[in-house]
């Protein structure tokens, strides 16, 4: 056989035996290795050379190399069978013989061709030996059969480049992505991430979804040290190594493996040896000063004293360089003028920052107990606003100074620290030396502001649930009462007697008596009704004349459809007292009277209502304001034409004659609860639900001339007395706090305010939080009535 049909007989038979043989990749990693590791085959070599050739002789080469593998390859099989016969071979040492037949063909292809290859190593197993005869046959050639699909193999290896991995190692294998440290989100539009050392471009693998990542958590035991690389874009598994070293981290221990608390070993020992550690005594001149030495300090010493040595003066060396200096490149340049005089002023009276305060006991992590706060205090501070607080934590007690933990603040109050010295401007205050004596106002003593009430007098008890409001009589004989037991009851001030009792539909939450002389007439707002009861107390004259000006009324002329349209009542509710009815179309929650008894208005809804006004002669009603919203209270004025509309955040006063604005009164509080109006309507007082009373001077400013900080809870009334100079308030604090308030006729003069008696009694109620609700004096003598949360109504005086 010629020398070219041996080495086309040794090509075919490779081909035959690398089918053959060839492993099937069942997992991505196989598959990889099969890619990696496959060198070139020789027709791929063949085909490089034959490209550099003409076209001619690659065709006559093609041909020639055709039929001569046919001939040639039937001779081989033929041979092959042969041996076979023979029992030369058997199916234990198959790959054996074809990896010697190999060996011996390329052996004759090495002196054809002139080119050497390697042997394969003998005693290699079954497995191994197919592995390398598969590597030889090129991934792109037909004879290795068809490949996986993508979709079967691992998502991380279906874009893996095998020349990527013929040059790096496995501790390089994160170094071939070269774009350095910058941020990967660059590369998100982009089909690659990255460049390798030859310029080409990195694709990104393909990303499985959910079900894959789900699939892979399932599967994989090593998914939990498991991370991803985004340079690379593949899985990175951790090392047990690794794994101990963050488990370390986070636990906050040292990273290396050693004791850090292990004993320390003293190499050399403290104690002074009694004898030297060696025998030959020290020579003289160790112990006995120098006498050159001493000659020579004589001699500087000499020196010194005639002037001759200046050690106090520097010795400067001429052949040293100069050491450069350093100018500031934005400083301007300094002239030789002196600084003008307002420069030097500057800079000499130039502001400091101020220095932080120190720390005081309540910051100590052991404060004494009266700086700890109660549980009364840290809700009260909860419901303050931060500005209205004195510290800016809540004082806290540990054991021991180990156990305090970090401040959490810190950054925050930092950051604070630096904003107030970078924006906040300077200024210096001088100090004032004051006597705190003189900063005391001189205020009267309470006795000598006498008559006030004082003390507990009676307790009217009656009402089953919380009582909400209550009016007195104009003739102070009788006073009305209403709450949440919907019922109205009318008592005698004198002997507590619950006189009369009117049922109503709905919780009463407001009631008023008419303030005109000659009507017994008493208005109650319960639901969306305000009821008008004729009692028939007192006198029966007036009695009679007020059923006398009810039946005047004539209902059929009403108009009907509004926000508010009068009914009459039935001869059953009539004969209980009830003379008329004002249906709204939302719920009521206050009514004022005007001063001659015709005119009165309402707030209808549950969160700040509509204000609406009546005319009880002509029965009317009209809404003259429609934009307002959040109304609390509406009141008119005791002696002008005005109209105070009280909403949450400020005080409307409306000249009802003009039909304009006059004025709005801006309290320094942030709800509104309640509003009075002193009897010579130049002044009106407001109360709050942050527990402040503001006293306006309608003559001076819209911003309130004094504020009070009385209570310590919301303030839910406040009233004036119509002829003593007395003014009250109440809140849920279950107090009420009587002041004196004198208003002077004389302009120049300023209202005196002094409060002269806090008064307690009412009970809280635990469940709504609520204690006192209305509080009103008595139109004739220094009384005050109470109405609280405890069911009770109570009289000081």
């Amino acid at each position: 056989m010629s020398t070219a049909k041996v080495a086309t007989a040794s090509t075919t038979l490779k081909r035959k035996t690398a089918q053959d043989a060839a492993p099937v990749a069942e997992t991505a990693e196989e598959l990889i290795d099969l890619f990696v590791d496959a060198p070139l085959s020789e027709e791929e070599d063949e085909e490089g050379s034959d490209n550099s050739s003409s076209s001619a002789d690659e065709e006559e080469q093609d041909g020639g190399v055709e039929e001569n593998g046919e001939r040639e390859t039937d001779e081989v099989e033929k041979e092959s069978d042969d041996e076979d016969e023979d029992g030369e071979s058997d199916d234990s040492s198959e790959y054996s013989d074809l990896g010697e037949e190999d060996s011996s063909n390329e052996e004759e292809s090495e002196t054809e061709d002139g080119t050497a290859e390697e042997k394969p190593e003998k005693g290699l197993s079954k497995k191994r030996s197919s592995e390398k005869t598969a590597a030889d046959i090129s991934p792109a050639s037909p004879v290795a059969g068809p490949s996986k699909p993508a979709a079967e193999t691992d998502v991380h290896a279906v874009r893996a480049d095998p020349a990527e991995y013929d040059i790096d190692s496995s501790d390089e294998e994160d170094l071939r992505n070269t774009i350095g440290n910058v941020p990967m989100e660059w590369y998100n539009d982009y089909p690659h991430l990255g460049y390798d050392w030859e310029g080409k471009k990195i694709l990104k693998p393909a990303k499985g979804d959910e079900l894959d990542r789900f699939l892979k958590r399932m599967d994989d035991p090593e998914f939990w040290k498991t991370v991803h690389d985004k340079s690379t874009g593949q899985d990175v598994v951790l090392s047990n190594e690794d794994v101990d070293l963050i488990m370390r981290l986070q636990q906050g221990k040292l990273t290396g493996q050693g004791d850090p608390y292990e004993p320390y070993e003293d190499v050399f020992s403290g104690e002074v040896m009694k004898t030297s550690l060696v025998t030959r005594p020290p020579h003289k001149r160790s112990f006995i000063p120098s006498l050159l030495e001493k000659e020579k300090v004589g001699k500087l010493v000499h020196a010194i004293k005639m002037g001759w040595i200046k050690p106090w003066k520097p010795q400067t060396d001429s052949t040293e360089e100069p050491e450069p200096q350093f100018y500031a490149l934005w400083e301007k340049e300094k002239t030789e003028d002196p600084q003008s005089k307002s420069a030097r002023a500057r800079e000499r009276n130039a502001t400091k920052a101020p220095k932080m305060k120190l720390p005081g006991h309540a910051e100590s992590y052991n404060p004494p107990p009266e700086y700890l706060l109660t549980d009364e205090e840290k809700k009260k501070r909860l419901e303050q606003d931060p500005e209205d607080r004195t510290l800016d934590f809540v004082p806290r007690s540990y054991p021991s100074m180990r156990l305090t933990p970090s401040w959490m603040p810190l950054a925050r109050e930092r950051l604070d620290r630096c904003l107030d010295l970078y924006l906040c401007p300077r200024k210096t205050v001088l100090k004032v030396h004051v006597n705190p004596e003189d900063l005391i106002p001189k205020l009267p003593k309470p006795k000598d502001l006498m008559p006030f009430p004082t003390v507990q007098a009676i307790i009217y008890r009656g009402h089953t649930g919380i009582v909400r409001g209550i009016s007195v009589h104009p003739d102070g004989q009788f006073f009305a009462s209403g709450g949440d037991d919907s019922t109205i009851r009318i008592w005698e001030v004198s002997t507590g007697r619950c006189f009369k009792t009117f049922t109503a539909p709905d919780k009463v939450v407001s009631v008023a008596w008419c303030p005109k002389a000659d009507v017994c007439l008493l208005a109650a707002a319960c639901g969306n009704d305000l009821l008008f009861f004729n009692p028939e107390i007192g006198d029966k004259l007036v009695c009679s004349n007020t059923d006398r000006l009810l039946g005047e009324l004539d209902l059929s002329v009403a108009p009907t459809g509004g926000i508010a349209s009068f009914l009459d009542v039935n001869d059953a509710e009539r004969a209980v007292g009830l003379r008329l009815k004002l249906r709204h179309t939302k719920k009521v929650t206050s009514i004022s009277w005007h001063g001659k008894g015709d005119y009165f208005s309402t707030v209808a809804g549950d969160s700040g209502g509509q204000v609406v006004l009546h005319q009880l002669s002509r029965l009317r009603s009209q809404t003259p304001f429609k934009k307002l919203t959040l109304v609390q209270k509406a009141l008119f004025h005791p002696l002008k034409p005005f109209f105070f509309v009280c909403t949450q955040r400020s005080v409307r006063i409306y000249d009802l004659s003009k039909n304009l604005l006059k004025k709005v009164l801006q309290p320094s509080c942030s709800t509104v609860s309640s509003i009075a109006i002193h009897p010579k309507g130049d002044n009106v007082l407001v109360g709050s639900y942050d527990s402040r009373l503001c006293w306006f001077d309608l003559d001076s400013s819209v911003k309130p001339y004094q504020t009070l900080r009385h209570h310590n809870n919301g303030v839910r009334q406040v009233v004036f007395h119509n002829r003593y100079p007395l003014f009250a308030s109440c809140s849920d604090d279950g107090s009420v706090i009587i002041s004196h308030g004198m208003v002077y006729n004389d302009l120049n003069e300023f209202p005196l305010i002094v409060p002269v008696k806090q008064l307690k009694g009412h009970i809280k109620d635990g469940e709504s939080g609520l204690a006192v609700l209305d509080c009103q004096f008595h139109p004739h003598q220094p009384w005050i009535f109470s109405a609280g949360a405890d069911k009770t109504i109570r009289l000081f005086v």
